[in-house]
């Protein structure tokens, strides 16, 4: 779920038989839990073709980006989805050689749910049900005693500190009213409107704005609301308790945060649930594009409330995953194209996948990409961002 570029420097290395061993001969104490998780570290695959032979194909430059995940920062699987076409490299389970999944398979969107979660709070202001200056203990009793905004939780500059830091992930279930208290008995990590600083918590409290204020709990607002209107029918909630992934997905991989000192493992199976409104959705790459499409095209929101949420902004370059130019609105960000002209995505991390992508402004599309573990630091992060670039730029996606 979140962006923090915090991570584990130790390696894991997939054997011949498919076995994931430590590289390293051990983790450092550097490892800590964020974004619901401990951040994976790189899995280093054993054998892998040269990705040059593919440079000369339609969407050459889409597919090298791909390749150089898998062969060079050792990620299981990659996708990316643009515009009707899917690339692919590696594969979905390691040690079986099973091809990497297509376009219609599930993957948990970690952050990227946080861009359905601001839409649906739009749709409130829309209705005349939230007021965007209002405090946001109006709507959330928990927040009674804080000056904090509804604005300000939307473009992360609240001050309330990471909950996911907070938790111990050997216990629960949690409930979001659970995770909120231990934000706030750790106190504001500085005055509201004062900074910016990613944290979970903000889309947290905005699921639970939307219990109070629309009067349905927020998954079955925002079903009602965005995934119903978009036919989005593969893209959906975990229900409490459930681990599994519905329907064809790929294999993740990584540290799970409930055992670390277990090493790098299948962690497929999450508590998805409890990842919320901050986390929690399960889509899939075609879903995941029909939303930025439906989003910015006017389906959602009034032609106001979009640019709204893209016009309030705050600089974010360098900070955390995001490059020089960005700019963070309310649960989505404008990334810089080097084709001119910028994308307005989100993304999101776990420690078994990363995802980024979204819409272009420059008329060139959708995009998704997506990863089997942790991709959101150093030569994995720029070959992630650079799929997206290459997507959105790419000629005819000929390279």
């Amino acid at each position: 779920m979140s962006r923090d570029t915090s991570a584990d420097t130790s390696a894991a290395t997939v054997s011949g038989t498919g076995a994931l061993t430590d590289a390293g001969g051990g983790r450092t104490t550097r490892r800590r839990v964020v974004a619901l998780a401990l951040l994976a570290p790189a899995l280093i695959a054993t054998a892998a073709p040269a990705a040059t032979a593919r440079d000369a194909r339609p969407g050459g430059a889409v597919q090298r980006q791909l390749d150089l995940l898998v062969e060079r920062d050792g990620v299981p699987g990659a996708l990316a989805y643009v515009n009707g076409r899917t690339f692919t490299a590696g594969t979905a389970e390691v040690g079986t050689g099973r091809p990497m999944v297509d376009a219609d398979a599930r993957f948990r969107l970690a952050s990227d749910t946080k861009a359905f979660t601001a839409t649906a709070v739009m749709r409130l202001v829309a209705d005349g049900k939230v007021r965007l200056d209002a405090p946001a203990g109006r709507y959330v009793p928990q927040l009674a005693q804080s000056p904090v905004t509804v604005r300000q939780l939307l473009k992360q500059r609240s001050g309330l500190p990471e909950y996911t830091d907070l938790v111990d992930w050997r216990g629960g279930p949690y409930s979001d009213e659970d995770f909120l208290a231990l934000a706030l008995a750790e106190g504001p990590a500085f005055e509201p409107g004062a900074q910016w600083a990613y944290s979970n918590t903000n889309y947290l409290a905005l699921g639970l704005l939307i219990n109070k204020t629309s009067g349905q709990e927020y998954r079955t607002y925002i079903e009602r609301t965005v995934l119903r209107p978009l036919d989005l029918r593969n893209t959906y909630w975990p229900a409490p308790g459930e681990q599994t992934l519905r329907g064809p997905h790929a294999h993740n991989y990584g540290y799970h945060p409930a055992d670390p000192g277990a090493g790098v493992v299948d962690v497929t199976e999450l508590p998805g649930y409890e990842f919320g409104s901050s986390g929690g959705l399960v889509s899939t790459p075609k879903d995941l594009n029909t939303f930025w499409e439906g989003l910015f095209d006017g389906r959602l929101l009034p032609g106001w409330a979009v640019r709204q949420m893209t016009g309030d902004t705050t600089d974010v370059s360098g900070r955390d995953v995001y490059p020089r130019g960005s700019r963070y609105g309310y649960g989505v960000a404008s990334i810089p194209l080097s084709c001119g002209g910028a994308y307005w995505g989100h993304g999101g991390d776990l420690p078994g996948n990363s995802v980024a992508g979204g819409h272009a402004t420059t008329g060139r599309g959708n995009v998704t990409v997506y990863t089997t573990t942790w991709a959101a630091e150093g030569d994995r992060l720029r070959h992630l961002q650079g799929a997206v670039d290459a997507a959105l730029c790419a000629k005819r996606l000929g390279g």
